[in-house]
């Protein structure tokens, strides 16, 4: 049976020979952000006055359906960094996540790192997420061949670009390459979208140590954060926790708070 990210995949694929024909590279690269200098978010998450945290804005998911139809990413991502975020991620998918590169660049404004969340699976996208403002682009494991993540990754270090490498088993530990920058662990199997912290664990000391380690998904409450921290991660993608919450922003606000409490008390 054909799994949801192979249907994501063979859409995505689709998209991107259609944008290609309607917007050029000579036309990303003429984009007011293409020129600017970007933010590190491999320094953002070193500084011990932010969370560590990377806030998600999305407003749905394959799996759980629409999660937040009305949140506006000005306001939520501002407030993600008012509250001490250490970047943004932004999903730009709109068939299955119900983003848009709008999305992202409308959230610019907020001067710390923002991951662009996106399947890559063409060197397009990589000059579009320059284009639209990104700091960070994600490469995903599961569905590139090593020699894609290489080649990508070079694209993004050519542009100023970090890269995050996605991985959910022990198995895509070979797609680390030394243009990754960050590698972040998925929780979540992108073939049935369930969920374990387990995986982040088990995979922390399989991980090259000069590589800044991000667990991602599943991370719903303060002590996942404190023990997975213990463990020697310095990065948290949530997105989904906040997100799912009236007002995100101020859900995140408490979940800062909370964390703050409890790393004080360890």
């Amino acid at each position: 049976m054909i799994s949801i990210l192979d249907k994501i995949i063979v859409h995505k694929k689709r998209e991107v020979e259609e944008k290609m024909e309607m917007v050029s590279v000579s036309l990303l690269e003429s984009q007011p952000f293409f020129k600017r200098e970007t933010l590190s978010l491999k320094a953002s998450l070193l500084d011990p006055s932010k969370t560590g945290i990377i806030a998600e804005f999305k407003r749905k998911s394959p799996s759980k359906g629409i999660i937040n139809p009305n949140a506006l990413p000005h306001d939520v991502t501002e407030g993600y960094t008012k509250a001490g975020a250490s970047g943004l991620s932004i999903l730009t998918d709109e068939r299955f996540f119900g983003g848009t590169n709008y999305d992202l660049q409308s959230s610019r404004f907020n001067h710390i790192p923002i991951l662009r969340k996106e399947f890559i699976v063409n060197e397009y996208q990589v000059l579009e997420a320059k284009a639209i403002g990104a700091d960070v682009i994600l490469l995903i494991a599961a569905c590139l061949t090593p020699q894609q993540v290489k080649q990508f990754a070079s694209v993004a270090k050519r542009l100023g670009l970090e890269v995050l490498l996605e991985i959910h088993h022990a198995i895509e530990l070979k797609h680390i390459c030394d243009e990754v920058d960050l590698v972040g662990v998925n929780n979540r199997s992108l073939k049935t979208f369930e969920v374990d912290i387990q995986t982040s664990v088990d995979l922390f000391n399989q991980i090259p140590a000069d590589k800044i380690r991000i667990a991602e998904s599943g991370i719903s409450n303060v002590d996942s954060v404190v023990s997975l921290r213990k463990v020697g991660y310095k990065g948290f993608l949530i997105g989904e926790n906040f997100m799912k919450q009236p007002d995100p922003a101020i859900a995140f606000h408490d979940f800062v708070t909370s964390l703050r409490t409890a790393e004080q008390s360890n």
